[in-house]
């Protein structure tokens, strides 16, 4: 049998890894963070616009990878083929301190999670539970030094850990349900603390961006498939399955307690939820699901990360340092530096007020410009017929799709804020360094004069949001 034989999958298998690739701790999270933003029915439009958006995003991957699949080097490839290499290197820069900051929530979120039963936790940005993180970063550092064999055994554990804990959750709330609970949360309260609909709406976006991050790799699987109608078919019905499981977690949560009960909540608060309606014991069923979880994820975020500026170190796109590996074929260079940013930032949330939040709209916000450049990348192919020579049958929808993507990821980047904005230029900037490195090390003209702007932008960005800090206008 060819090894083209053995790697094809059947749709189910497919699916699964579509549905595996989404669900994270960010789910864990989502009572609390809907309930401090809006109601019943902004979380309902919410989740329209979110799903609505992030399937667009998802067709924009898959077409992607069938129309330009010698762009192998994963979403920043698309920003440097379309757009040159310094937004190349924006976007892969991006992707990898996103998935850098959202470690730092999974951190922060263990901790709070413990911090039910040892109260020096806190909502995980103590001093000693900032401490004992850090030994967790660390500890995991040299373990993935030792090389990557013990993830597969890990990762067959965390998908039962994280789906279990949600379908139990969803038969009990639903057995507790309170129909007037919900009726009153319906228009999320009177306190008019979050303004009229649409502005609750908006404050919602960049959390629905954090539960979806890694729809992109539903791309991936596109080799794995027995037909390319497989990618398509498994694609939508994983993305539909986990849109149906993160809204109703959310809506559900409304029929439990009153929305400021909700708001109010430790997180993760889908534990609290559910400590509600059945009792304490939901709490720790809940919080055991979580730590396994997200320890889990940590692990896979942590060699994706590393592996990012690895295979970009390999293309040319960043210093030749970060593709080093070391005898275990580990990209220990690129493993450091990401360890490194995953610690700076858990120092960061000493000084923040809600550091789950925090984490969670800063990875977000950062995931939104590679989101951007690929959805760009597929409007600009159809806008020059680029792959679609011989193939015209897809441009008009390939069009909608791409143009819908666009109008999504720049109304996230509105949604977002300013803050969150001039923050992630607050990486972005000191991180060109390694940019000019790549670019000397291969003797290339440094930018071009739109690259000059784009790097203006982000410097002036960046001091904008350290001066912020230092002056208090700016708070995390």
């Amino acid at each position: 049998m060819s090894n083209s034989d053995t790697q094809k999958l059947p749709l189910m298998t497919l699916t699964a890894m579509v549905v595996g690739g989404m669900v994270g701790a960010g789910v864990f999270s989502i009572p609390r963070n809907f309930a401090q933003a809006t109601g019943v029915f902004g979380a309902l439009i919410a989740w329209a616009i979110a799903g609505a958006g992030m399937l667009m995003l998802a067709f924009v991957f898959q077409t992607l990878a069938n129309r330009k699949p010698d762009l192998d080097a994963g979403v920043y490839a698309y920003a440097r083929a379309g757009f040159g290499p310094y937004l190349g290197f924006f976007s892969a820069f991006g992707y990898w301190a996103s998935a850098c900051v959202g470690n730092v929530s999974y951190w922060v979120l263990i901790k709070s999670t413990l911090g039910g039963v040892f109260p020096a936790f806190g909502e995980g940005n103590t001093l000693i539970a900032v401490g004992i993180s850090s030994i967790g970063i660390w500890a995991f550092h040299f373990m993935v030094l030792r090389g990557t064999k013990e993830a597969a055994a890990i990762n067959k554990i965390v998908t039962i850990a994280k789906i279990i804990p949600l379908i139990v959750f969803l038969v009990l709330v639903i057995f507790a349900f309170k129909p007037d609970v919900f009726v009153a949360n319906l228009w999320g309260g009177d306190s008019g603390d979050y303004g009229n609909l649409f502005e609750q709406v908006k404050a919602t976006m960049l959390v629905t961006v954090f539960v979806f991050l890694g729809i992109e790799g539903a791309s991936n699987y596109s080799r794995f498939a027995k037909t390319r109608e497989d990618v398509g078919i498994a694609t939508v019905t994983g993305f539909l399955g986990v849109l149906a499981l993160f809204a109703s977690v959310s809506i559900l949560s409304y029929g439990i307690l009153p929305r400021a009960e909700l708001a109010q909540l430790t997180q993760p608060s889908v534990g609290g939820v559910l400590a509600a309606a059945v009792g304490q014991w939901g709490a720790a069923f809940i919080g055991v699901g979580v730590i396994v979880s997200v320890l889990g994820a940590y692990l896979a975020w942590t060699l994706m990360a590393a592996e990012v500026l690895s295979i970009a170190a390999k293309k040319g796109d960043m210093p030749a340092f970060l593709a080093r590996e070391n005898a275990n074929q580990v990209p220990s260079t690129a493993l450091l530096m990401t360890s490194l940013l995953i610690q700076l930032v858990l120092v960061a949330t000493l000084f923040s007020d809600d550091a789950f939040t925090f984490a969670l709209s800063l990875c977000s916000h950062l995931s939104l410009f590679p989101y951007f450049f690929a959805a760009a990348f597929a409007l600009k192919l159809v806008l020059k017929r680029e792959t679609y020579d011989k193939d015209p049958a897809d441009l008009n929808k390939d069009m909608i799709i791409a143009a819908l993507a666009v109008a999504y990821t720049i109304f996230l980047l509105f949604a977002g804020g300013v803050k969150f904005m001039v923050l992630g230029f607050l990486i972005y900037a000191p991180g060109t360094i390694l940019y000019v490195m790549t670019r000397r090390e291969q003797g290339k003209q440094l930018f071009t004069p739109a690259e000059w702007v784009v790097f203006a932008v982000a410097v002036a960005g960046a001091i904008y949001a350290l001066q912020g800090l230092i002056t208090g206008r700016i708070s995390i």
